[in-house]
């Protein structure tokens, strides 16, 4: 079973979003019906996208894969468009300090650090980061595949 986030009531404050490489793909590149809820919420600011310098460095680097080019023009999309809306929806925060649990796959480490530090909600389709997801409650954080909308 995957786990799901739902969403928390509307006059909740924003809650803090971390989303992995992969997801953040999904949303400005793929338009994968899977990240659609994430675009009203993150436009109406009721979600709070976060990420480090290093999280951006790594989607710049993703996207200069040749693989990944005809995808790119596909959807019209140069890899300057993808990280200016980057930079224009996610509040740039300091790295976080190590969290207490370790991932197996040590590209994914600033990932949940970040995610710890400010207790977000961090989308991944990453099994090493999904199976953190008990631990990681611990400390207020939440981890899942998808945002399902309630209601």
């Amino acid at each position: 079973m995957r786990p799901e986030i739902f969403a928390w009531p509307a006059a909740s404050a924003p809650r803090a979003l971390v989303l992995d490489t992969n997801i953040a793909l999904d949303l400005l590149v793929f338009a994968d019906p899977a990240s659609a809820p994430l675009a009203p919420l993150l436009a109406a600011r009721a979600l709070d996208w976060i990420g480090t310098a290093a999280m951006r460095a790594e989607l710049a680097c993703v996207l200069r894969y040749p693989q990944l080019a005809p995808r790119l023009a596909y959807h019209g999309l140069s890899d300057a468009a993808v990280l200016a809306t980057w930079d224009a929806q996610v509040r740039l925060c300091p790295e976080a300090p190590r969290a207490p649990y370790v991932c197996k796959d040590a590209d994914d480490q600033k990932f949940i650090d970040l995610a710890a530090a400010h207790a977000a909600l961090l989308l991944s389709k990453d099994r090493a980061v999904l199976r953190l997801n008990k631990r990681l409650q611990r400390l207020g954080a939440q981890v899942a595949t998808t945002l399902v909308l309630q209601g």
